[in-house]
This record gives C-alpha cells, sequence and structure tokens, in this order.
C-alpha cells in the first residue's frame, strides 16, 4: 500500500468527474492495465487482494490470460466493431455461440434461454414472459383479441391486465421500473420513483449457527410459507392475480439472507399450487461462487424453476425458461442488442477455464476453509462478529451497526483488502472463482488484525 484508499490520484479523479456527473458512492479508481488475478490496482498503485470483485461480477480474476488471448480472436474483434442487434439482424455464429456458451451451462430441464445485456433486463423481460404466459392460459388463446390490442394502448384492462409478481422483503432484482418494484433491500434503490401495486412477503430471518436452532428456523420458514400462500390467495380473490413469484437463492445485496432447499421445495410447490410462475434470480449467485453452477441445485428440485435469471459472472444477461412460457409472436421479448455477441464467445472461453481447472469444485473446497477461518473471526471477535454463513465462497459475517462495518471496511482497504458490505451491516465475500488458500488465509489475517485495532480502539476511547 502507497496511500491510504481513496489516494490523492483518485481524488483529483473524482474532482474531475464531478464536473461531469456525480461520483458519490464510487470508492477510488482502478488501473485495470496493472490490475491481475485476485489483485486490484487502483489509480495511485495500491495494490489490493480483491474479494468483492467487480460486484461479483468477475469469474477468473483480471486480466486472465486465457481471456486475454480470446480477445485477439477474429470473430470477437468483429462482433465488437459490428455489434448486431441480436433479436432482427444476428450474425451466422449466433447459434453455434449460444450452444457453446449459456446453453452449455444451462440448468437441469431448462432447454430455452434468450440473452440480455444485464441482470435487470433479464429479470424484467422474465416477468413479461410470465405475465404472457399467464394471460394465454387465461384467454385460451395466445392470440390477443382485438379488444386487448385497442385497451392495452390506453393502459387498461383486459389488455393490460392487473397481474402482479411476488417478491420478498430484503431482495433485490434490478433498477428498471417492474424489477424495481419487486427490489425491497434498500430504500434509497426506491424512493421518490413509482412503484407497481405488486405484493410482498416476509423472507425468513434465520439463527445462527445453524445446527443450533433447527426447530426455531423450521417454524419461522413455514410462517413464511403460510404468509406466502395466503398472499396469493388473497390478491388473486381480489382481482389482483399473482403471475409470477421471484426470488434469490441467498439474498445477495438484502444481506446475505439465507434459507433452506425446503423453504424454497415450498415455494415451488406454492406456485404450482396456484399456477404462478417460479422465478429463480440467479444474477449474482450464478456461476459457481456456492460450490454449486447454479445455486438452486443445491435445493434437490424434482423439477427445474420455470425460469432462471442471470448476468454477472456469466458476462451477459439472459433467462432460461420452458417451452411453454416462449411468446408465440415476434417482439414480444424484445429490444437492439437482446445481449452482446461478443459476451458470448467471451463466456465460452471462461467455460473453457472453469472446466479445466475444476473451478467449481474448487471453489467449493476453498468455501468450506473461507467459513471456517469467518467462523474463526467470530470465535476471536464475537463483540464485532456474529452470524459466519456462506455457500462455496458466497460468504457473509455481520457487524453490529452500519458505522462499525463502514469503519471497518475502511480499514481493511488501506491494510490492502477490498471487499464491500450488503444489508444493513453485512460484510459479503464475492471472490473470483480462482480465489486460493493463500488468499483466503491473507483476507481473515488482516480481518483479525483490523479488529483487533478496533478493539483497542474502543478500549482507549472508553478508558
Amino acid at each position: 500500500m502507497r496511500t491510504s484508499v481513496p489516494g490523492p490520484k483518485s481524488q483529483e479523479l473524482f474532482k474531475e468527474l464531478d464536473e461531469i456527473q456525480s461520483s458519490k458512492g464510487m470508492k477510488y479508481f482502478v488501473d485495470f492495465e496493472k490490475s491481475k488475478g485476485n489483485y486490484v490496482v487502483d489509480a495511485d498503485g495500491n495494490v489490493m487482494l480483491d474479494v468483492y470483485q467487480q460486484i461479483a461480477s468477475i469469474p477468473l480474476g483480471y486480466n486472465h490470460p486465457a481471456l486475454l488471448k480470446a480477445m485477439q480472436d477474429p470473430e470477437i474483434l468483429s462482433s465488437i466493431i459490428n455489434r448486431s442487434a441480436l433479436g432482427l439482424l444476428p450474425p451466422k455464429t449466433l447459434p453455434k455461440n449460444l450452444k457453446e456458451s449459456v446453453l452449455s451451462v444451462s440448468p437441469k430441464g431448462l432447454t430455452e434461454v434468450t440473452t440480455m445485456a444485464c441482470g435487470t433486463c433479464a429479470n424484467e423481460n422474465a416477468i413479461k414472459a410470465a405475465c404472457i404466459w399467464y394471460r394465454n392460459r387465461e384467454r385460451g388463446s395466445e392470440t390477443p383479441t382485438e379488444e386487448d390490442m385497442i385497451t392495452c394502448m390506453k393502459g387498461q384492462a383486459p389488455g393490460s391486465p392487473p397481474y402482479t409478481v411476488l417478491s420478498f422483503t430484503g431482495g433485490f432484482h434490478g433498477r428498471t421500473l417492474g424489477s424495481l418494484t419487486l427490489t425491497r433491500s434498500k430504500a434509497i434503490h426506491k424512493v421518490d420513483i413509482p412503484s407497481f401495486d405488486w405484493p410482498v412477503a416476509t423472507f425468513p430471518k434465520l439463527k445462527y449457527p445453524l445446527e443450533e436452532h433447527q426447530r426455531e428456523n423450521a417454524a419461522e420458514e413455514q410462517r413464511c410459507l403460510d404468509e406466502v400462500k395466503e398472499i396469493i390467495s388473497t390478491w388473486n380473490k381480489a382481482g389482483k392475480p399473482v403471475a409470477a413469484l421471484i426470488t434469490e437463492p441467498i439474498q445477495a445485496e438484502g444481506g446475505d439472507n439465507h434459507a433452506s432447499p425446503n423453504f424454497f421445495k415450498g415455494l415451488q410447490a406454492i406456485c404450482k399450487e396456484f399456477g404462478t410462475a417460479f422465478i429463480v434470480d440467479e444474477v449474482q449467485t450464478g456461476v459457481g461462487s456456492t460450490g454449486k453452477f447454479w445455486a438452486h441445485e443445491h435445493w434437490g428440485l424434482d423439477e427445474a424453476p420455470d425460469f432462471v435469471t442471470f448476468s454477472k459472472k456469466m458476462a451477459i444477461g439472459g433467462f432460461y425458461y420452458k417451452h411453454e412460457f416462449r411468446p408465440s409472436a415476434p417482439f414480444r421479448i424484445f429490444n437492439t442488442w437482446m445481449g452482446d455477441p461478443n459476451k458470448m464467445i467471451l463466456l465460452r472461453e471462461v467455460l473453457k477455464v472453469i472446466r479445466k481447472d475444476n473451478l467449481i469444485e474448487y471453489t467449493a473446497d476453498v468455501g468450506k476453509e473461507l467459513l471456517k477461518g469467518l467462523q474463526y473471526i467470530e470465535e476471536r471477535h464475537p463483540e464485532f462478529v456474529s452470524r459466519a454463513r456462506g455457500l462455496g465462497t458466497f460468504c457473509g459475517i455481520d457487524l453490529p451497526d452500519l458505522e462499525t462495518r463502514t469503519k471497518f471496511l475502511g480499514q481493511m482497504r488501506n491494510n490492502g483488502v477490498d471487499m464491500d458490505g450488503c444489508g444493513v451491516k453485512t460484510v459479503r465475500f464475492r471472490p473470483a472463482l480462482i480465489f486460493g488458500h493463500k488468499h483466503l488465509d491473507l483476507a481473515v489475517n488482516t480481518m483479525d488484525s483490523v479488529l483487533n485495532g478496533m478493539k483497542g480502539s474502543k478500549k482507549t476511547a472508553s478508558a
């Protein structure tokens, strides 16, 4: 470390950027050319172990040699220069590239995919596809009536039906208008922006350690399932049918909130009972960080979800779905880009590395040790740390409050480890799939040192 973070060069860049747009929320400026693997380098030359990886978006760390080599491929260069409007004028390589990238890792039971530019787009359009499916079933035809076509242009029923989508407290599904309605993690995301009148259910609040609170946690999950069932029944009877339910396997932005496989099996059963589409948002949990390629694989479902959305480590956004959810008419699920062809080629190379280096199994093993390390930190610093939890390297701990977390993250950064928070007081771990034991040891040892320092400061302040 050469300076505190942000250093003087980053601060100068913030001043320059503030003349153009707001820089509030930004931490520092990155020197991407010098960053490598698990280590990020900032504009001031500070080298930090990065366990956040651009909000969980980089699967193989910075500047992986296989990806640098892939970027020299004439096909990828052509796709960058000649960006295709995929839904209208796709390149001749599209079927091949889809099969070699996104479809090669499709969740079991889901054979179709629609690509998008980002996670919000993925969720927004999965919701639209679910509503189209629900209306087709209700109408008894895939062809809208003349009345449907006229009234939809006025925003009136039956063309604009009063369908709703159920989400959970603490959930995050994006920031476009429909997805933002479903997002319920932070008020600052939603305040001053119109919202649809859609229902919200309580996500379980589990007690840790899990093995010591099995009975209480099972009761909490059943309470939440009963609530979901009651909400869908009530809204359906009120003429506001719940066309879809959306959930994350782990509430990533809401505070790393977990639930058991039985809870998610219960959600799927309720959706089937009421004819509601079951959407699993894997934007942040997908691509191996939980120790399985898709986090919902941990649930052991007998049948696939109706939709699985993705983005971040996949490089491209989109959603997998069952055949019955494919719209029958063109332009119903559509935008100019429908994703990005060069990102499919990049994903193809990422997947080659993941398979060659067995990175899913590797991440599962490292994750076990990371969780042990976090539990060790919890035992060492019970006055600061609680609720160590996680699957794979997708882990989190809680600190006493927002102020303590802010201080902790700043000191970790200044000691050479960059991480971030979620929820109100959670510290989250989102390392690349190449995060190893030496990186784990560095992160845990730095946490121990920083917390010791905070403990000393606390004693001095109270003396």
